[in-house]
């Protein structure tokens, strides 16, 4: 058959040997720049689906304690989720958790707590996105390193066939073959990588805006656990306390006074009388 034909007479590995140096080396480092970009968006997969792992795990111990100082306690959580969890009661703390506040003293406290959520979500949304970068490279650059590596391959067919008065096709075409096995290289690495990226973002930004709605709903917890523990607080009977019995005691050169300014409104008789003399 005639496709037979042509893969039987030329292969990948002909065009690699009718390339120039220039050419070669650089399919070598796009092959190993596919290498890479594979095993990036692999690893990066498997580290997304761990963080969404663990953060569904976080919700699940929030969702099942009673506050969020208990579920922070928790030693097994892990992931964003659990950093931001964290450093929000933490911040919770240091700033007070009195129920006994002011409403400028309540905002203010919001507000450190929010800050601190925006940190940990700088932070967390930095791995996320962490290795991307070596993504985008390749895709930027395997392309232009093809294109680099046809044009070198061409000028130097080209140039090789100067010196001689008349050039026939079956001159020309290995080394015309083997120039533009270096673009193809390049899409080939590139064209995967482009679509992996994408994948990859979308996902990130994703988990992203989950993870802000996460920290604001943090936020929201605290300041209804504040108030709950203020209304608790409230409720909480008050100790009655008894009257307490004051004496003055007045000195004559004579004799003792002693002047009784019980409170109390006994029936059951005097109370008796101290003698200090």
């Amino acid at each position: 058959m005639p496709h037979l034909t042509i893969f039987s007479s030329s292969s990948v590995t002909d065009y690699f040997a009718q390339s120039n140096l220039a050419g070669q080396i650089i399919v070598l480092f796009l092959l190993a720049f596919s290498v890479l970009a594979w095993g990036v968006m692999f690893c990066k997969n498997s580290d997304l689906s761990a963080m969404d792992s663990s953060n569904k795990e976080t919700m699940r111990k929030i969702s099942k304690s009673a506050s969020l100082i208990e579920a922070a306690a928790a030693k097994s959580l892990h992931g964003p989720y659990a950093v931001l969890l964290r450093d929000a009661v933490e911040a919770w703390g240091r700033f007070g958790m009195g129920a006994e506040m002011s409403e400028s003293d309540r905002t203010a406290r919001a507000n450190y707590v929010e800050n601190s959520l925006q940190r940990a979500i700088s932070k967390q949304i930095v791995r996320y996105e962490s290795k991307m970068v070596w993504l985008g490279t390749i895709i930027s650059g395997a392309p232009f390193l093809g294109l680099l590596g046809t044009v070198w391959g061409v000028m130097d067919s080209f140039g090789s066939m100067s010196a001689q008065t008349s050039v026939t096709l079956q001159q020309l075409a290995p080394g015309v073959a083997g120039a533009l096995l270096t673009t193809v290289a390049g899409l080939l690495v590139a064209i995967p990588a482009v679509f992996g990226y994408n994948y990859l973002t979308s996902r990130a930004r994703t988990m992203s805006a989950e993870l802000e709605n996460f920290a604001s709903l943090l936020a929201d917890r605290i300041e209804l656990e504040s108030r709950e523990a203020s209304l608790a607080e409230s409720r909480q009977p008050t100790v009655e306390r008894r009257p307490v019995m004051a004496s003055k005691v007045e000195e004559t050169p004579h004799q003792t006074k002693v002047i009784n300014f019980s409170l109390d409104d006994d029936d059951d008789g005097p109370t008796p009388l101290r003698d200090f003399e």
